[in-house]
């Protein structure tokens, strides 16, 4: 086996250097014969003790001690030679190209082989390429530039810095070697300065002695009928050279196959382009298995790299779980997260992910033997940004400024100014994009763009270093470009709010524009239009708490820099404030009375402007937190108002709002009959379930009106289409996938499932509510699935604390003033109390409801609860003919309602069948 200038021969125990023998030890020898038998594979370290040190236990010095020697023998290092290469952590590789060939003689045959050896002028047998690298996660574009290399004259793989594009070429080419007979060479262009020694250089890689002044047609004569693959590394800085050279391969060499990397593509002919992107990472890791988080190859990487620079080392959930999430912050880029991994393995996992903030530590080092253009993260981008042109590099530095994706539209609108012109940005941006320095999808067939963090942190440094105000101007046509896209289509165009993708992708522009428009250099007037613009866009994704924040924070601002509530916004500015900030209020804190002020307010402003379809949206919103207070007097007038302003209008999807405030009114108030006529009507007028419908109100009227139906329903005593039509609601929920309107189907889902004895069904709708509402940080939803919680154990005799879980959420609904659901767990709770034989504790609870629901007009209810003070009476007193009177008044009530529900358990009960209270 041959390699360099050296000659093993394993049967006769020899080394020989240029035909001279080289004295070696025998545990060195064996040491080499392993390593050479399985070239540029890494040997572990307990490999390699085994197989040399069989016969006795050593420790690992031992083997860095006889490795050590064997690289001082084979002069590892000097003038360029490399045999042997050091994988930290792992073990050995021989990374030399070595040379099979059949013996003629032996040692005494040493000078006769001399013949055979590769010629020292012209093209050699041995690859010059670099270690195999050790890829993770690369497979399937291993596999296709594979497969077709043969066919092709030229692939560039393109992608940004640290992407992996050298790794992927080197990988490539070990793994052709034997398919172009040992004529593979690899040139690497990163120090390479002058463009006029390329063609030398390529010369040298390839083993080819130039001794004219003309190296491309030496190599060409070389290479004209031969099979070479040639490896070209970094030639973006080259670009124009290079691609003159390769041509001319292409041209004159039909054998030939070249592997270009670069950031942008050569552009010449017969190119094929492989564009390299990120290493696949975890979305979102919370919902994954620590298993299926380490299945992806990003974290996989992580966690390699980490492991091999600290033995002790060992992936745990936690550290599984931040390693996902710097995996996401770095967009999956190889380069930086092999860095971070260094940095991981010294400071440890925790502390890395809090210090990796907004300028992602661009001075992070790696690797001491890496390149110096990749041994930080500032370095590589250096590298790229010197390259640019000074257009180029004013828009780059702008561009920092969105955060997420973003159009070529707005790319133009908030780069472009009178020292950069839109035609000119415009060719800079292609150029970029080209250049691998902004990212491009172009599914769907529009350009979507957006910098990776790391780019985008180090552009934004940049951008504040330029100074002259670049970066508050950028900021205020980013703030100013966004409040005009969100008011076109608030205004214009809610039809564009059904698919909440595009608008969740944008969330990070908004809130870097509040951010901007609300702080030092920022512009009030446009932070306040935005605040009230991207209400609805907060409201559409269930982020009630962060509408909330801005819509406070501008109502606020505006006030103190005014002097007086209101004073100084736009009326129709003011409203939508004060509508997102009531309904947000509501919904994640109950029915507070800064809420129900900020509902007022949007209510008196949408009157004085004459707006009836805000009246109308502002009734509804007041409904449903009159409604949750128990005021219900105040929500019937609000009902009855919103039809009035539905005569107004005359449209069928007024017409639906109105009928459904007013038939929940009236199911409240224990007329089913007419209740069940409104709801249908609702129903039937208000339209599909949509998600610009359900953004204008707070909440999906539709599916609110059919799950109101359906517990109307369940009174009425139809219990298997209430549960139909509870099923059916909740389904069209989900397919919203919007938290609130969800949760308002679920809650009343559960309880028609829970009280038609479908524990199951109950469960399944509690366990989803519990998720969404914490999901959206809707206080009083969580508080009631812990309730139903309860509800289900007891049901279930799951647990002697149900009872008591019951009553503390029955505490917690009050305190957060949802009186709405305090009566059907009042239920739930007496019925547990009767059948726990705990009748005294009952008697108290079914006066203090009888009594409360009497004074707030909650009247569906009470011929139930006079059903069971009656039982309660009978237990306790013993009174029969007392107990018989409150069953009649029962009786009459529910059926002069159309209760069915409670008449058969009434009737049941007079009979004297066990059909009182559920069991």
């Amino acid at each position: 086996m041959a390699f360099g200038p050296f000659r093993l021969w394993p049967d006769e125990r020899l080394l020989t250097r240029n035909d001279e023998p080289v004295p070696i030890g025998g545990r060195s020898f064996d040491l080499l014969v392993a390593l050479i038998e399985r070239p540029g594979a890494v040997l572990s370290k307990r490999d390699l003790l085994k197989r040399v040190w069989s016969d006795v236990v050593v420790e690992d010095g031992s083997l860095r001690f006889h490795m050590a020697g064997l690289r001082k023998l084979l002069a590892d290092g000097q003038d360029g030679a490399r045999y042997i290469a050091t994988q930290v952590g792992v073990g050995y590789a021989f990374v030399a190209p070595v040379e099979r060939r059949a013996a003629t003689g032996g040692a005494s045959g040493v000078a006769a082989q001399s013949a055979d050896r590769v010629e020292s002028r012209g093209v050699g047998r041995a690859p010059n390429l670099p270690p195999q690298p050790r890829l993770v996660g690369r497979e399937g574009d291993v596999e296709l530039l594979g497969e077709r290399i043969a066919g092709t004259p030229l692939f560039t793989i393109v992608g940004p810095a640290g992407v992996g594009k050298t790794s992927l070429a080197v990988e490539i080419a070990h793994r052709r070697v034997a398919d172009f007979g040992g004529h593979v060479a690899f040139v690497d262009f990163a120090m390479l300065e002058n463009p006029a020694i390329v063609p030398s250089m390529i010369a040298g890689a390839m083993g080819i002695a130039v001794d004219g002044d003309d190296p491309l047609a030496v190599i060409l004569g070389h290479v004209r009928e031969r099979q070479f693959l040639l490896v070209l590394d970094n030639c973006e800085h080259l670009i124009e050279s290079t691609a003159t050279i390769v041509e001319h391969f292409i041209d004159e060499a039909p054998l030939m196959r070249i592997i270009a990397t670069s950031r942008e593509p050569l552009r010449v002919r017969g190119e094929h382009v492989h564009r390299l992107g990120a290493l696949p990472y975890p979305e979102d890791a919370g919902r994954l298995t620590t298993e299926q988080i380490l299945a992806y190859p990003a974290v996989e990487l992580f966690c390699s790299r980490v492991a091999a620079a600290d033995s002790d080392f060992a992936p745990k959930d936690e550290s599984v779980r931040l390693a996902a999430d710097i995996c996401r912050r770095l967009d999956g880029m190889a380069l930086p997260i092999e860095l971070v991994a260094v940095r991981a393995a010294t400071h440890g996992i925790p502390a890395t992910a809090r210090q990796l903030g907004e300028r992602f530590s661009l001075g992070w080092s790696g690797r001491r033997t890496a390149q110096r253009r990749q041994q930080t993260l500032r370095a590589t981008l250096d590298w790229s940004y010197d390259l640019l042109s000074a257009a180029e590099a004013i828009l780059f530095e702008r561009l920092s400024i969105f955060v997420g994706p973003f159009s070529v539209d707005a790319a133009l609108d908030v780069a472009a100014d009178k020292n950069l012109g839109a035609d000119e940005a415009a060719l800079a941006l292609d150029e970029l994009a080209a250049k691998s320095l902004v990212s491009v999808n172009r599914t769907g067939g529009t350009g979507i763009y957006r910098l990776l963090e790391m780019t985008r942190a180090y552009a934004r440094d940049k951008l504040r270093v330029r100074g002259g105000g670049e970066y508050a101007a950028a900021a205020r046509r980013h703030a100013g470009y966004y409040l005009a896209e969100l008011e076109s289509i608030t205004s214009h165009d809610e039809s564009s709010l059904e698919d909440t993708g595009p608008l969740r992708q944008q969330l990070g522009n908004i809130r870097s524009a509040l951010d901007f428009s609300f702080g030092d250099d920022g512009d009030l007037k446009i932070g306040v239009r935005l605040a009230a613009a991207s209400a609805p866009a907060f409201l559409n994704l269930s982020h009630l708490l962060e509408c909330q924040r801005w819509c406070a924070r501008a109502l606020a601002e505006a006030k103190a820099a005014t002097g007086s509530a209101g004073n100084g916004i736009m009326p129709e500015v003011e409203l939508e404030l004060q509508g997102a900030l009531g309904a947000a209020l509501m919904f994640t804190q109950g029915s507070g009375t800064a809420a129900g002020d900020a509902l007022g307010r949007a209510l008196d402003l949408a009157t004085r402007l004459e707006d009836s379809w805000n009246q109308l949206r502002m009734l509804a919103r007041l409904h449903i937190f009159n409604k949750r207070l128990g005021d219900y007097a105040a929500a019937r007038l609000h009902a009855e108002r919103a039809v009035e302003v539905a005569v107004q209008i005359g449209d069928d999807e007024a017409f639906g709002i109105a009928y459904s405030l007013s038939g929940i009114s009236q199911y409240l108030a224990g007329n089913l009959v007419r209740a069940r006529e409104e709801l249908e009507q609702a129903l039937m007028r208000s339209g599909p379930t949509l998600r610009s419908r359900t953004i204008r109100y707070g909440f999906d009227n539709h599916s609110r009106t059919g799950i109101a139906l359906a517990y109307t329903l369940w009174l009425a005593g139809e219990t298997e289409q209430a549960n139909r039509l509870a099923r059916q609601t909740v389904r069209e929920t989900e397919q919203l996938e919007h938290g609130i309107t969800q949760c308002i189907a679920l809650v009343w889902g559960a309880i028609i499932h829970l009280w038609s004895g479908d524990h199951e069904a109950a469960e399944e709708a509690v366990d989803t509510l519990s998720t969404r509402a914490e999901a959206s940080a809707l206080t009083p939803y969580i508080i009631a699935a812990e309730g139903f919680r309860g509800a289900l154990d007891f049901e279930r005799s799951l647990g002697a604390d149900a009872l008591v879980i019951l009553e503390k959420s029955i505490a917690g609904l009050r305190a957060a003033r949802y009186e709405l659901l305090v009566t059907p767990f009042m239920l739930m709770l007496l019925w547990g109390l009767v059948r726990g034989d705990r009748s005294r504790e009952a008697r108290d609870l079914v006066e203090d409801a009888i009594s409360r629901c009497a004074q707030l007009g909650e009247l569906f209810a009470m011929p139930e609860l006079f059903r069971i003070k009656a039982e309660l009476v009978q237990r306790l007193n013993s009174d029969r003919a007392t107990s018989e009177i409150l069953m009649r008044d029962a009786l009459s009530l529910a059926r002069q309602q159309g209760a069915r529900a409670w008449q058969d358990r009434i009737e049941n009960m007079l009979s004297g069948q066990d059909g009182g209270t559920p069991k």
